[in-house]
């Protein structure tokens, strides 16, 4: 089996808890998910199977929804409520306004600290396993794109969210961020994944109803349509120069290929993905070299 499987992931386990249930059920060792939640969020896991597992680095990169909720009032360790309480405030009277414009601070590019219980490294260990040891290290900010950050409505002391965002954002610093500008502070009380790029929760089955192969052989979503990357189409006789991973000329594909430069899909005219690979300007025109070749 090979495709994508589109998971919906209850609170209380974790991403690779997941991951192991899937394959028991499957029967397969070789899965991987594209984007870890934290154990209390819920939602959208976008998983590769078999070969689809090659694709997964740009899955993972893919733009992000979340809907869920931010507490003012309460700042935690962790950022969100799983954490210990380290400060409480009254929290003031607010509009939907003035939320909106507090929110707005943290959109678009910015640089992100990220929070101290996270998997990110910092001298090669993970915080997470330095905040179990009671340290606070210095983090470096990381550069995230926050392309959406609305709120949808507020029952205080909750002010309920989405977030469209790139890869490596945190929610969870958002809500921190956003409470300490409104200076009552605030944290993460709830999240749902909704979307991973144009795959969406709507089309996700629970966890727990994949018991058996059958099931996830039937919800496999195919490898050929699986990425929005732009595409080539290779003529018959290019097939084996991709399948060793060659570099193919213009007269190796039936039309231009429609940029100059990054990662493309390289497929048979039948619609069958059979590699990825990067294109390149040269001085006869850009060629495409064969890099994650997916032939059998």
């Amino acid at each position: 089996m090979n495709g994508l499987l589109l998971v919906d992931k209850p609170s209380g386990i974790t991403s690779h808890d997941v991951v192991d249930r899937i394959r028991r059920a499957s029967g397969m060792r070789r899965i991987g998910h594209t984007g870890t939640l934290d154990p209390a969020a819920t939602g959208l896991l976008v998983l590769c199977l078999g070969a689809a597992t090659r694709l997964s680095e740009h899955l993972t990169s893919l733009d992000k929804v979340y809907e869920g909720a931010m507490r003012l009032g309460i700042t935690t360790d962790s950022y969100d409520m799983d954490g210990k309480i380290v400060e409480e405030h009254e929290v003031p009277e607010l509009d939907m306004k003035t939320l909106q414009d507090a929110c707005n601070r943290f959109a678009g590019e910015i640089l992100q600290v990220p929070p101290m219980v996270s998997a990110v490294k910092v001298g090669g260990e993970r915080l997470y396993k330095r905040a179990r040891k009671g340290e606070t290290v210095e983090r470096e900010p990381r550069r995230v794109t926050v392309i959406e950050f609305t709120v949808l409505r507020y029952e205080a002391p909750d002010v309920f969210i989405r977030v469209c965002c790139t890869r490596g954002t945190y929610v969870r610093s958002l809500c921190h961020d956003v409470g300490a500008l409104l200076g009552c502070g605030g944290t993460l009380a709830s999240l749902r994944r909704t979307r991973v790029g144009n795959h969406s929760i709507e089309n996700a089955l629970p966890v727990d109803e994949f018991k058996q192969r059958d099931l996830v052989a039937e919800r496999l979503l195919p490898m050929d349509s699986a990425l929005d990357l732009p595409e080539v189409i290779v003529r018959p006789t290019g097939r084996a120069l991709t399948a060793t991973g060659g570099l193919l000329g213009p007269a190796d594909l039936m039309e231009a290929c429609p940029v100059k430069e990054g990662w493309v899909q390289i497929k048979l005219a039948s619609g069958r993905l059979i590699a990825l690979g990067q294109a390149q300007e040269t001085p006869t025109g850009v060629r495409v070299h064969a890099k994650r070749v997916l032939l059998d």
